[in-house]
């Protein structure tokens, strides 16, 4: 029933999906336990620990992968598939989105009493929707600072902010926007990349990414394949961790990239709490 009496087992590995507040302590503890370790996004509200923990993680040599599992939809995938593949050449920009409405996200419990809901337990949408700064990263390279505004623009009676907009310069000299927001009464996802070459769009409702390749002046449409289900992809990222623990092998988000992407949330706090462009402190 407690953390301590399931170490007590020795496990091999540790899942920590618990309250976002509680992820570092808890990581911490595991680690210093000898577990590997599979966290859920975001991995941590605060930069408190991170340090110890990443410190603990590289001193016993643990695998270690944060749970950032839009990288393993299909959409994502295939997007930067195409990028890796210089589709569209040098990447100028990227806007990348992502809204739904909070209420409706877990039925039948309180969306007040989540997480999501309550700046102590690490809610919000900028930690909360983190995968879509995740994903900027992702596709367009490290970030080398941020301008934020985040604000609490709904009528839900909670301390945390509902809808918030990134600007990121990366290290590449492409920019992003990232949007991100728990108000909007239709779930929508998906993204746009411009390059010098032609353009990439995603979007999550249609199950298409569509490429556009300027040399031909010709649209290549990628479909979904059918059948698949949103589960898919945490069983798939589950398989991954598990054949890097079998194999010794670096995950695609091991802990000390993830402390990275935390960089660049922590930046994205101070610049809306000071309403100036805050450099994200990560080398190029």
């Amino acid at each position: 029933e407690n953390l301590e009496e399931g170490l007590d087992w020795r496990p091999d590995f540790a899942v920590i999906a618990s309250p976002t507040d509680l992820h570092a302590m808890q990581a911490l503890q595991a680690a210093r336990s000898g577990c590997h370790l599979f966290i859920e996004k975001p991995l941590s509200h605060t930069e408190a620990g991170l340090k110890e923990l990443q410190e603990e993680i590289s001193g016993r040599n643990l695998i270690t992968l944060v749970g950032c599992n839009m990288r393993f939809h299909p959409g994502p995938a295939k997007v930067k598939e195409l990028l890796e593949h210089n589709a569209i050449g040098k990447i100028l920009f990227a806007r990348v989105h992502t809204g739904s409405y909070l209420p409706q996200w877990r039925p039948g419990q309180d969306y007040l009493k989540s997480y999501s809901a309550n700046a102590s337990m690490g809610g919000g949408c900028i930690l909360d929707c983190i995968h879509e700064i995740d994903l900027a990263r992702w596709y367009l390279g490290e970030m080398e600072d941020v301008f934020c505004r985040a604000e609490h623009l709904s009528s839900m009676k909670m301390d945390v902010e509902d809808t918030a907009i990134l600007v990121c310069k990366h290290f590449s000299g492409a920019l992003s926007e990232v949007h991100l927001d728990y108000v909007q009464r239709t779930y929508e996802r998906g993204c746009q990349i411009a390059g010098e070459d032609g353009s990439i769009f995603w979007d999550y409702r249609q199950g298409q990414v569509r490429w556009f390749d300027a040399s031909s002046d010709q649209w290549k449409t990628y479909s979904q394949a059918g059948g698949w289900t949103v589960n898919q992809m945490y069983i798939d990222e589950m398989r991954h961790f598990l054949r890097c623990l079998e194999e010794g092998a670096p995950t695609m988000l091991p802990v000390d990239d993830a402390a990275r992407l935390m960089n660049v949330v922590f930046a994205a706090k101070r610049s809306a709490a000071t309403g100036r462009t805050v450099r994200t402190g990560i080398d190029a």
